[in-house]
């Protein structure tokens, strides 16, 4: 896994990642509570299902409040059941919201 901090002018300390996650992640909330959890940190990107099974998603903001939230995608909602994720460093949407998106 490797995650690096994004070259951004919104200052040194901001971080976008793209997370690919495996397992039982479908049908069991994931995309709701990635959309809570985000917001609530205050970061922006989004979130989307994958015809594959896999929930993708991209996190930009404060590296602290991303690697939370990565960390926090390792465990996912109460009935998920995250067996892998895949972490790859991303480029920065620039915007201040955090979406749900159509499947892909």
């Amino acid at each position: 896994m490797t995650e690096t901090t994004s070259q951004n002018p919104a200052g040194p300390d901001r971080k976008a990642v793209l997370v690919r996650i495996h397992g039982k992640v479908q049908g069991v909330w994931y995309r709701a509570w990635t959309v809570e959890r985000a917001t609530q940190a205050g970061l922006a990107g989004w979130v989307r299902n994958r015809a594959d099974g896999t929930v993708e998603a991209l996190f930009a903001g404060p590296a602290g409040d991303v690697d939370r939230m990565v960390e926090a995608c390792r465990r996912g909602p109460e009935h998920a059941i995250v067996r892998d994720i895949a972490v790859e460093p991303a480029r920065d949407p620039g915007t201040a919201v955090f979406e749900k998106r159509p499947t892909l």
